[in-house]
């Protein structure tokens, strides 16, 4: 769906985005995560076509974005983190405007508008001026002239933006109904929304890919945590003679216990691997306190990538 090849942009001498490069494939929804500053909303315009960049490619559905911006967008949604509305237009006439601009058939227009007021509840509020609506509501608004016209691609910055607790529930279950037919990505500062929602993570940091993950592979460690008594030396060589176990490091815990990270393979049985390392306690005359997954969080891993820096 998406290829992006050594994509960078410069503001002068200050490279906002360097040398990223990422693929998307159909109905994925990926998470664009990192610091204000970090290069998530100038990928996000360049990707619109919105903003060229100094150098590197974009391929969306097979077309070149170079060469032929105007077919890509005709099948893509934005959302900016600022909604594009006008104040003084009724929500309605809006959409009619934004489905004219799209190029949507005069006879599929109030059906498509129709649609989008159906899929972000604003049926109620269709001959309301934007001016008049909560910033909840003016947000669903943005989010509604995003996915009119059913597109193939959809970004949305900050979607849940001004959103109440059921808002926010909501919206979420909407954008997993559109990635039934359409590929998105989502930029947010709230963890809970991409775990929520996502199906992989892109980070980035000081403009660069820093992690491209997919939350099913974060979530399940290959490493296990053990934690057994320290009056056993020869514990870690049995444990290192393992052929799941890859790496490992140990160290004295506060509670007087022998703590031990053990890193195994790739593709190996969990299982299979838990019952080989409690053996080798049982073999080295230890004693087994706790032997479990090491599970890791998107905030821990956010915090992994970034650290106490930018």
């Amino acid at each position: 769906m998406i290829e992006v090849q050594s994509l960078t942009r410069h503001y002068g001498k200050t490279a906002a985005v360097e040398d990223v490069s990422f693929t998307i494939g159909n109905h994925e929804i990926v998470g664009l995560l990192g610091h204000n500053g970090a290069g998530k909303t100038t990928i996000m315009r360049m990707l619109s076509g919105y903003l060229e960049p100094s150098a590197g490619s974009i391929i969306i559905d097979g077309v070149n974005l170079a060469n032929d911006a105007r077919m890509v967008q005709q099948h893509l949604g934005y959302l900016p983190e600022t909604p594009p509305i006008y104040p003084e237009m009724m929500v309605a006439d809006y959409l009619d405007y934004i489905a004219t601009l799209k190029g949507i058939p005069v006879l599929e227009r109030m059906g498509a508008v129709r649609e989008v007021l159906l899929a972000t509840d604003l049926a109620e509020r269709a001959l309301d001026p934007i001016n008049i609506l909560s910033r909840g509501f003016r947000q669903r608004v943005g989010v509604a002239q995003a996915i009119l016209g059913q597109p193939r691609l959809l970004i949305l910055d900050e979607p849940t933006n001004g959103l109440d607790p059921n808002q926010t529930e909501h919206m979420r279950r909407l954008i997993m109904r559109l990635a039934r037919r359409t590929t998105i990505i989502l930029s947010t500062h709230i963890m809970q929304e991409v775990d929520a929602v996502c199906d992989r993570v892109l980070m980035l940091r000081n403009g660069r890919l820093a992690l491209d993950q997919s939350l099913a592979e974060m979530h399940h460690s290959k490493t296990l945590l053990l934690r057994t008594c320290t009056t056993v030396q020869p514990l870690a060589t049995y444990l290192q003679r393992l052929p799941q176990v890859q790496s490992l490091e140990h160290t004295l815990g506060t509670d007087g216990m022998m703590h031990f990270d053990i890193h195994l393979h790739p593709n190996i049985d969990m299982d299979t691997a838990a019952n080989n390392i409690a053996q080798c306690v049982i073999t080295a005359g230890a004693k087994l306190y706790q032997l479990q997954v090491s599970t890791r969080d998107l905030d821990s891993v956010f915090r992994e990538v970034y650290g106490n820096g930018d």
